[in-house]
């Protein structure tokens, strides 16, 4: 068994680490320094600046397929980049990027969506969560008849990430309300802002914020619909399916960065004569940050590794999802600790990822969603104790 990385994987996620260091890192005191006065963090135009320098770097489209200028990465490879990411707070993702239930639109949707998605030339968002159907994905009510050539949207979505920037959004809404969501009663529509919905800013313990999408009357072309009639439900779980290994990849970056910083706060602060890391209490907290540090990295990189065999990923990814969320919330929490009263100012990073971290244990499936899978797979017999080595 070798649990080492490929000379490739190597080569790839240093490249990533080192455009992070060089050109990303550098932003951060501004950053906080905006946010210290309520200003906006990054401005779009400058974000979308240091994706064209990585793009330059080689750096474009982790997931995207070759054929529309992307890397096509492996998961396990797009886990140890987003790792990468996860280390500064700098709201950067690298560009080229869209969707992955795009890539099942037809020709002429493609050309007019996932192209300029991927060249950035468009924002989307994916919308699927209402005020009466968060975990209970299928218990949405936004409706969608068919009128003439159209569909007529009517609801609301809630918490929509990216809402309030997108040019356009991926809308599942029920169009047969009788067979039910999961049964092929929904729908995943294309629906461009210019048709008619709007967003409203939703606040946050967190930097930025969601949106709710308001649809009222608003009418869809038949051309618009992704997929087939009915497939919506099933592009929807394929959807947040990603992001049961990409997110937890993101918290390891945090949880490393965090710990390497309470580590030296550690080693240089002192109390009574002495460096703070000589006392138990701080040396029980970084022991304990380590460990489940390194438990988790093997979970989400045994949940990737999964998608690259091409098995169904949902059990280990609920797994990765479900430890790494709570991984990241605990070592943040213990830093801020180990920090005293510094780690609660905004002069540091941490009091933002003490925010920022607690989102991971509810969006893409909260804590409980994942506990009811990984229940479920046992207890049904989808799955065995031991998983693949079983």
């Amino acid at each position: 068994m070798d649990f080492a990385l490929s000379d490739t994987e190597r080569a790839i996620r240093d490249t990533a680490r080192d455009f992070i260091a060089r050109e990303v890192m550098p932003l951060e005191q501004e950053l906080l320094r905006r946010e210290r006065a309520h200003q906006p963090g990054l401005e779009p135009d400058e974000l979308r600046e240091l994706q064209l320098k990585a793009r330059a770097f080689g750096f474009w489209g982790l997931a995207t397929p070759e054929e529309y200028g992307g890397m096509d990465l492996p998961a396990v490879t797009q886990s140890l980049v987003w790792t990468e990411l996860g280390r500064s707070f700098v709201p950067f993702r690298f560009g080229g990027e869209a969707d992955n239930i795009l890539f099942r639109a037809n020709d002429a949707q493609k050309r007019e969506f996932l192209v300029p998605t991927v060249e950035g030339e468009r924002r989307s968002c994916f919308a699927i969560t209402e005020p009466g159907a968060g975990s209970d994905a299928a218990n949405i009510r936004l409706s969608a008849r068919l009128d003439g050539g159209d569909w007529v949207l009517n609801g609301e979505k809630t918490f929509i990430t990216g809402g309030n920037e997108a040019d356009f959004a991926i809308v599942i809404a029920v169009t047969d309300r009788e067979r039910g969501a999961r049964n092929g009663g929904a729908t995943a529509f294309l629906v461009d802002r210019a048709m008619g919905w709007r967003s409203e800013l939703i606040q946050t313990m967190g930097e930025g914020g969601p949106a709710a999408l308001v649809f009222d009357d608003v009418r869809v072309p038949a051309r618009n619909v992704l997929g087939e009639p009915g497939q919506g439900f099933a592009l929807a779980m394929e959807w947040i399916g990603k992001g049961r290994y990409t997110i937890p990849s993101h918290a390891v970056g945090i949880a490393e960065r965090a710990l390497r910083m309470a580590i030296d706060h550690a080693n240089t602060r002192r109390t009574f004569g002495r460096p703070i890391g000589d006392n138990q209490a701080i040396q029980w907290m970084i022991a304990d940050s380590e460990t489940e540090l390194e438990a988790a990295r093997w979970l989400i990189l045994r949940a990737a590794w999964t998608v690259d065999q091409g098995v169904d990923p949902r059990h280990a990814s609920s797994m990765a999802k479900l430890y790494g969320a709570g991984m990241v919330n605990r070592v943040v929490d213990r830093v801020l600790q180990i920090h005293g009263g510094m780690g609660y100012t905004r002069e540091l990073p941490v009091e933002r990822w003490y925010r920022q971290v607690r989102l991971y244990r509810i969006f893409e499936g909260t804590d409980e969603m994942q506990r009811l899978i990984i229940a479920r797979d046992l207890l049904r017999g989808y799955t065995r104790l031991g998983g693949h080595l079983a």
